[in-house]
């Protein structure tokens, strides 16, 4: 986001009526406020309005957020809106967990060294050491927590102390292989993305490029998504697919999955950090 250091984000979702631009635009130019962006959604089917706008103060202006923060709570009671105010400026707070594969965690460590992701690493944490030489050279903190049937409740608690302790916003399983307890998903929720393939027809268990293989596939694709104890069936944040026909050897389609899940991930991720994604019941609405 250029000149994020002037920069303001308000998210508002509310029930539906007339009159909620108007309020919230008049509010912003009376605190000698300048939209640069706005984007707004009516969902006619839940009749709830969604709304994100970027602001930065007029040239000139002494302007105080903390004042725009107060004031714009009588608005916000006004149309019963739910609302969060953020300085662009300010990194999120994201914690990355992995297993073995390493190609979506590279992807997102080199797009927050060229500046396309704003976000502050808190950690990378892990069920196996294989990649924690990756995270050294990075240097950036490596936590092992290994996990077994009998550990696992034990390592989830440790999960959720290590991201109350970092003050850690979002969680991304940048190809995490374990399945998430259904509290820790609870504790989790709206602030824990996953990447998976996505595949027609789905196929489930071990090796499933092979078993697209041998269907013979047409489709790649991934599926980026906030976690729900529903496995691998939470809101949907971003998709990506690649065609592939029948030249395409078991070895080929695992690396097209590989090129599509790395983008799906980072694009929903960059989303979540530019408070872009407002989630909708089980749906999500996203200004990009």
């Amino acid at each position: 986001m250029p000149d994020a250091k002037n920069q303001y984000v308000i998210k508002i979702s509310c029930p539906a009526t007339s009159g909620i631009v108007a309020a919230v635009t008049t509010f912003l130019s009376e605190h000698g406020c300048y939209i640069s962006e706005m984007s707004q959604f009516d969902d006619e089917i839940s009749g709830t309005f969604f709304m994100r706008a970027v602001f930065r103060f007029n040239t000139g202006f002494e302007g105080d957020i903390a004042q725009v923060e107060h004031g714009f709570g009588g608005v916000a009671e006004a149309f019963r809106m739910n609302w969060e105010l953020h300085s662009a400026s300010v990194p999120m707070r994201v914690l990355l967990m992995v297993s073995q594969y390493d190609h979506c965690l590279s992807d997102l460590l080199y797009r927050y060294h060229k500046g396309e992701i704003h976000m502050q690493i808190t950690a990378i944490v892990s069920n196996h050491l294989t990649l924690r030489p990756m995270a050294e050279r990075e240097g950036i903190r490596f936590i092992y927590l290994p996990v077994t049937k009998d550990t696992k409740a034990q390592q989830e608690a440790e999960l959720m102390k290590i991201v109350n302790e970092t003050g850690t916003e979002l969680v991304v399983l940048a190809r995490y292989m374990q399945i998430l307890s259904d509290d820790l998903c609870k504790q989790l929720s709206g602030r824990a993305i996953n990447i998976h393939h996505s595949f027609l027809p789905g196929f489930k268990g071990a090796k499933p490029y092979h078993q697209a293989f041998e269907r013979g596939v047409k489709l790649i694709g991934a599926t980026a998504h906030y976690v729900t104890s529903d496995l691998d069936e939470g809101p949907i944040i971003e998709q990506e697919v690649q065609r592939v026909d029948h030249n395409y050897t078991p070895d080929a389609l695992v690396a097209v999955g590989r090129d599509t899940e790395t983008v799906a991930l980072s694009k929903a991720v960059k989303y979540h950090l530019e408070h872009r994604v407002f989630l909708n019941h089980d749906k999500t609405v996203i200004f990009r």
